[in-house]
């Protein structure tokens, strides 16, 4: 009994590793990997976002769990509104960079139904995470995901966070309809995320 349990346990640590691993090749890098080989249905930009054209899109994985004060938050809730999806972490210097703009965007849209929430990643305490979104003024919850697991449910060929930072953008009918892996300010956030607000 305790051999499994060991086991299960040895397996969820390596697991952990593997996706601190992947993220580490790309976290907080420049952002200029595109990713877009094979039938994948996406371009690139030249600011570094991709999309994909609204018949192509693929359905966004079910993302649930619990926030970074321990309430619960579920992905599903949104379905209706452009949800703008941010990985981060407290210690990565780009997510710093952007988190200002993300906080105020997040304001200034609010009312034509966009919703923003965080993926904060790779912190093991709650509380620089916390006090990180205290003091950038951020107010839209984020998940608390220390070790990646939510990251992990979006396939493989699709616009996957693949850094830190990462945002995708979420349409109306819950599909992934573009991504950056780079950090952003508000003009390069309006510029993702307004045409997608503007869909019928």
């Amino acid at each position: 009994m305790s051999f499994g349990r060991a086991s299960r346990r040895r397996f969820t640590l390596l697991a952990a590793t593997a996706v601190a691993g992947a993220l580490t090749l790309s976290a907080c890098g420049d952002g200029n990997k595109a990713g877009g080989g094979g039938n994948t249905n996406f371009i690139t930009g030249s600011g570094g976002v991709s999309t994909v054209a609204k018949a192509d899109r693929v359905a966004a994985p079910k993302l649930d769990g619990n926030t970074l004060e321990g309430k619960p938050l579920d992905l599903a809730d949104h379905k209706g509104k452009v949800v703008v999806l941010n990985v981060w972490g407290s210690w990565c210097g780009p997510c710093r960079l952007e988190a200002k703009y993300f906080a105020q965007v997040s304001e200034e849209t609010k009312d034509q139904g966009v919703e923003f929430v965080g993926i904060n990643t790779r912190d093991p305490e709650r509380d620089k995470a916390i006090n990180f979104e205290k003091d950038y003024g951020v107010k839209y919850p984020s998940f608390y995901d220390p070790i990646g697991k939510l990251i992990l449910r979006f396939p493989k060929g699709t616009l996957n966070p693949q850094a830190i930072p990462s945002t995708v953008v979420i349409d109306r009918d819950g599909k992934i309809a573009a991504r950056t892996l780079q950090a952003l300010n508000a003009d390069e956030l309006r510029k993702m995320i307004d045409p997608i607000i503007a869909e019928k």
